[in-house]
């Protein structure tokens, strides 16, 4: 499925490229366009499909990218007459973009912050200031986050939050420390050097990896968490970024979006939180999900994940990308087609296909508020 779709996008990448320029992005690094085929598969689809006709943009997290892919593929498909460009330049820039009004929707791995720093006025704020209403968070993609390694002769490896956090640091430098060991009892580790990459760009994923190194390993990892690092190691743009630097490195690991060690067939550690060592499956994300509390009002369903769980078979590492959208925009067609295509990309179906690249689906209780959300966008 990824193969056919994603050659559909390759050919018909520039309509949605010139509709994200006329925007006023400067950054087209990562931007994923598509255009509806007239295909009688297509036809078949549309029946079951609210289409639009006209162009939306969107930016941000590129935790999301490959998800966000196959949802315009499959919609655009099906709706001839629809253009979607999302340009994955990361959750900070795409919060950014979205509170200046610059595209119609935004991605990012951590939902809007509610307070602001230096006495600037908070993200929520800024964004309800744009929108002429409340913004709202609405999650649309699972993507758990993998510690990817690429050390010749470890095949398989588990981490505690307490060993992860001081690898990070720059505390722990080779893969046969003690510490890592003790963990992996009966594994042959090698001497090499460990290469740490982290994300250059201000990142969601990053947000979300701090988090987890903070709440299940408070004593080693001491720093509050954001979207800026502030461990050891080398920085590269993006989950692809990273990717690539662990790939072409013996003894290189990082923190990256699952699909993406997927995609670049890297080893990922598995996680013992305190309950056992949980190998990263959409099984053991899901189970994660359904413990998240809800930290919002009404349509805005911002969660608050525990990753310090330590349930057993509950893999902690994860984010959730959320689309910020206006509740009720300024232009009422722009807020139609925003719901027509947030709808598909919620549907059973589509969330599903999300599996085949590295996603969790939306729990079912979670993918019925998030639809009730999408339907109150006016």
């Amino acid at each position: 499925m990824k193969t056919t779709r994603l050659a559909q996008l390759a050919s018909l990448a520039v309509v949605g490229s010139m509709a994200l320029a006329a925007c006023g992005s400067d950054n087209t690094t990562g931007t994923t366009s598509a255009e509806g085929s007239s295909s009688s598969a297509s036809a078949s689809k549309s029946a079951a499909t609210e289409c639009f006709s006209g162009t939306l943009t969107g930016e941000g997290s590129s935790a999301q990218k490959n998800a966000i892919e196959e949802a315009i593929a499959s919609y655009t498909e099906a709706c001839k007459d629809a253009k979607i460009s999302y340009n994955a330049t990361g959750s900070g820039a795409g919060v950014k973009q979205f509170i200046a009004g610059q595209v119609n929707f935004g991605g990012s791995d951590s939902a809007l912050k509610k307070e602001g720093k230096d006495g600037a006025k908070s993200e929520v704020d800024q964004a309800a200031e744009m929108c002429g209403s409340p913004a709202w968070n609405i999650p649309m993609v699972t993507g758990p986050v993998a510690i990817a390694y690429n050390v010749k002769g470890i095949d398989k490896l588990t981490l505690t939050p307490n060993v992860a956090a001081d690898i990070f640091a720059g505390k722990i430098t080779t893969w046969n420390d003690a510490a890592i060991a003790e963990v992996n009892k009966g594994v042959t580790l090698p001497a090499t050097p460990i290469k740490v990459f982290f994300r250059s760009d201000e990142s969601g994923t990053t947000d979300n990896f701090t988090k987890w190194l903070h709440a299940a390993a408070p004593e080693k990892w001491t720093q509050d968490p954001g979207k800026k690092w502030t461990g050891s190691g080398e920085g590269k743009p993006q989950n692809a970024g990273v990717s690539e630097g662990v790939k072409s490195t013996d003894g290189g690991v990082s923190y990256v979006e699952w699909s993406y060690a997927k995609d670049n067939k890297l080893g990922m550690a598995l996680i013992d939180n305190g309950g056992g060592a949980v190998e990263l499956t959409s099984e053991s994300v899901g189970k994660a999900v359904e413990a998240a509390k809800a930290d919002g009002e009404g349509n805005d369903l911002r969660l608050e994940l525990d990753y310090a769980t330590k349930e057993a078979g509950a893999y902690p590492i994860l984010l959730v990308t959320y689309e910020l959208v206006c509740s009720k925009g300024k232009d009422a067609e722009k807020q139609k087609a925003i719901k027509a295509f947030l709808k598909h990309f919620a549907s059973a179906d589509v969330q599903k296909s999300l599996e085949e690249i590295g996603y969790a689906p939306l729990p079912k209780a979670m993918e019925d508020k998030v639809l009730t959300a999408i339907d109150a966008i006016s």
